[in-house]
Parts: structure tokens; C-alpha cells; sequence
């Protein structure tokens, strides 16, 4: 029973893989790079959905653990000819590392650099989430939200570690299809895990009725802690593949329109189902393609933002739960539904 339930997830996987090489050997570098961008936005949306829509304690703030992973391992894998130049004012402890190690084809260095981008704003979630996640409503939207612009501050005025306003540039281009599909796989199951845990259905519990579920003994302030020390450990994994991928950035990029993008995913998607993240992530960045080779057709600049905010207002107003509302795609039921029909059959 437990091999035929997980047979079908093995087959997503399989099938993924097959895909992500048929992909990688065409060569085609505008349709992997359309990819990888699809797989960092999977990776932000499940862990906004962890921390928003399991727990209802609405965080806009995910963007900027975003930017702290991605400038993190950036700073990590910098060459150091290239720190030494742009990045002068480095401490001596940190201007010397360079994890450029390799196994065979393996970057072993990266990987280290993104666990360590992701264990560094886990730390410093902890401390903001545990004032934070006392907060209940619009309360702790606008919080997260002076938490993202608090980041956006120091980014621009810490210019010995970040270059300040003027653009991050030279990082290695570690991310390819492989390590955004890994993550991203992690990124699903981790979550999935989750939510089928005690502690999900705590989270899922207090969500409904924080008053109800405390009267009969469910926990509030540990699972919101555990849901968003977790999800901002994967937005710092998101933001050191995103970093690696495009190579060159600045603190302008991890702002307004990078959340409300990953907010409008996780809300058409639906929140509460991780299946409906990777749906609403799909749908937005296929639409975001199409709307901007409408734009590039008609000269019609800033029509992707606008049906974008239209398809958000309209998906809130009058379905609320989003395409899948709460419910998963029944990946491990597969075999098992067939097995039924055949026993069921004369």
C-alpha cells in the first residue's frame, strides 16, 4: 500500500527529470532560463504559503529574507579578485572566503553558501518572529511589511557588504535547471510534510479560531514560529539560486513588485495547498510571458502589472480560496484509484 501511494509522486518526479534533461540537452537558454525563474518562484510561493496561508498570519516580508539569501551567498562565492575590487571594505574574517569547492561537476561550494545564506536568515527570523507572530490580522501585514523596508534600508546603506544602490555584479553562475528543481522538490515535500504533521494541524487549527483552539489546548506561538523560521529559511535558499542565476542585482530588485508578484501566486493558487502554489506560480509566470510579448507587440508597456492587479482583485472578490482552495492534487491516490477500478470490474 505505502509503495503503490507514493508511486505516484515518483512518477511527477520521473517525469520532471525527464523533462528538466530533454530541456537541458536542447540547449535552449531562453526556455531554461524561463524555467528556472518558474522553479525560484515555486520555491518563494510554497514557503510564503508555510508561513501565510497555514498559520492566516499574513507576512509581506518574505521578499526581504529573499534579499538577505541572495546578497548572503553572493558575498560567499564572490571571487575574491572581485571582492577585492568591488567589496574593499570587507572585514578581514569574511574577505578572505571564497567557496568555490568542487566534487567532479558538483559545486560544492554553492551548495554550502546557499545552506549557510539559508541558515543566516533563519537566525535572524527567529528573534523577529517571535515578536511578530504575537501579531494577529493587518497588524502583522503591515509589520512584515516595515520589516521589508527596514531590509530595503540597510541593503542601500551598507555599502561595504552590499555596494550600496550601485549593482551587485560578477557572482557565479551556479543555477541551472537542476539545482532550481532539487530545491524546488525539497521546497514541496518539506512542506507537504508539514502540513500532514502535529504541527500543521495546529497551524490549521489556530488559523480558524485562535480563540477555539487555545480553549481546548492547541498551541499558537510554536507553530507560527516553526512556519516562519521555516519559510524564510527557504526564501533565503530562493534568493541565493535567484542571486547565482542572473548574476547581477541591486536592493531595487527585492521590493513591491517581486512580493505582490509571489502575494498574487500564492492567492490565485490557493492558500493553504501546496499543490495550488505550484498551480498559481505556473499561471502567473505563464501569463506574465505571454502579457509581456503582448507588451513587446503593441508598445503597450505596464499591461502585465495591470491584468496581473486586475486577475488579483477579481480572484479575492469573488473566489477567495483560489483555484484549488485548500485541496491537493491527489498524486498519491493514482495507483490506488486504479487498482480499485480493476477490482472492481467483472
Amino acid at each position: 500500500m505505502a509503495a503503490r501511494r507514493a508511486a505516484g509522486p515518483a512518477m511527477a518526479v520521473g517525469l520532471s527529470a525527464l523533462a528538466f534533461a530533454l530541456l537541458d540537452a536542447s540547449g535552449q537558454a531562453f526556455w531554461q532560463g524561463l524555467v528556472i525563474n518558474l522553479l525560484i518562484f515555486i520555491i518563494l510561493t510554497v514557503s510564503l504559503n508555510l508561513t501565510s496561508g497555514f498559520t492566516g498570519v499574513f507576512s509581506l516580508g518574505q521578499i526581504g529574507f529573499m534579499a538577505l539569501g541572495a546578497y548572503a551567498s553572493a558575498i560567499l562565492t564572490l571571487p575574491l579578485r572581485e571582492k577585492a575590487a568591488f567589496l574593499p571594505d570587507l572585514p578581514s574574517w569574511l574577505a578572505g572566503v571564497h567557496l568555490d569547492w568542487s566534487v567532479g561537476p558538483l559545486p560544492v561550494g554553492f551548495l554550502v553558501a546557499t545552506l549557510i545564506a539559508g541558515g543566516l536568515v533563519s537566525v535572524i527570523a527567529w528573534p523577529v518572529g517571535r515578536v511578530l507572530m504575537r501579531l494577529s490580522g493587518h497588524f502583522v501585514a503591515v509589520a512584515t511589511l516595515g520589516f521589508l523596508v527596514i531590509v530595503r534600508v540597510i541593503l542601500f546603506n551598507a555599502d561595504g557588504f552590499t555596494r550600496g544602490s550601485r549593482t551587485f555584479s560578477n557572482v557565479t553562475q551556479y543555477t541551472n535547471l537542476w539545482w532550481a528543481g532539487l530545491w524546488a522538490l525539497v521546497v514541496v515535500y518539506v512542506v507537504w510534510r508539514i502540513k500532514r504533521s502535529t504541527y500543521g494541524r495546529e497551524m490549521l487549527a489556530q488559523r480558524e479560531d485562535r480563540v477555539a483552539a487555545q480553549a481546548i489546548g492547541i498551541r499558537v506561538m510554536e507553530p507560527r514560529l516553526l512556519a516562519f523560521v521555516v519559510g524564510a529559511f527557504f526564501a533565503g535558499v530562493a534568493g541565493s539560486l535567484y542571486a547565482h542565476f542572473i548574476t547581477s542585482f541591486s536592493p531595487t530588485v527585492f521590493y513591491f513588485d517581486l512580493t505582490f508578484r509571489v502575494i498574487t501566486m500564492l492567492v490565485v493558487g490557493g492558500m493553504g495547498s501546496v499543490s495550488g502554489s505550484i498551480v498559481g506560480a505556473v499561471a502567473i509566470v505563464a501569463l506574465g510571458e505571454a502579457l509581456r510579448r503582448v507588451e513587446d507587440a503593441t508598445l503597450l508597456y505596464g499591461l502585465s502589472s495591470i491584468v496581473l492587479a486586475a486577475m488579483f482583485l477579481v480572484v479575492i472578490t469573488v473566489r477567495r480560496g483560489g483555484l484549488l482552495g485548500e485541496r491537493e492534487i491527489p498524486l498519491d491516490r493514482l495507483f490506488l484509484r486504479r487498482d480499485r477500478t480493476a477490482d472492481q470490474s467483472p
